[in-house]
């Protein structure tokens, strides 16, 4: 058991370098002015309004960005430290304005309130939970074999 376990770990390990090799970089040259940077979440304060913004980002996030955040190839990962340093105003300036030579989209025609809500859903992330629970589901599925493993040997 202690083998697979370690194997189960490695394996987790080997996806992450893996996934981290066919995630989009991070555009360090798309920098939100000063002014939109500096401007406060009018939400901030109310996390019970972050679920509108999980709503909006898998109707029009997770194509690209993936359905827990972590990047794909076509966009990067919300929950990098990089993204994660920037003000409020910069996130929402980057939903609102978008970077088409990149493609990300505009969603400026999104209602102010509703880009703030997935200001407020990202900020609701964090990465070392999403490993936690990557982590987690790895145990689960061990356990699982080896219910079924000693179920099948008579053991219960």
């Amino acid at each position: 058991m202690c083998r697979f376990r370690v194997a189960i770990l490695l394996l987790i390990g080997l996806g992450a370098v893996v996934q981290a090799a066919q995630l989009r970089e991070h555009d360090a040259r798309w920098v939100a002015p000063d002014r939109a940077a500096a401007k406060p979440n009018p939400l901030a304060g109310r996390p019970e309004l972050a679920a509108g913004g999980h709503k909006i980002f898998v109707e029009r996030c997770a194509q690209c960005h993936g359905k827990d955040a972590q990047g794909t190839s076509r966009a990067p990962n919300l929950l990098s430290r990089r993204v994660q340093a920037q003000t409020d105003g910069a996130l929402f300036w980057k939903i609102s304005s978008g970077d088409t030579r990149r493609g990300m989209p505009t969603f400026s025609f999104l209602p102010a309130t509703q880009r703030w809500q997935l200001v407020l859903y990202l900020r609701g992330l964090h990465e070392p939970a999403a490993r936690v629970g990557q982590v987690l589901r790895a145990i689960r599925a061990e356990v699982l074999v080896q219910i079924g493993h000693n179920a099948s040997r008579g053991h219960q």
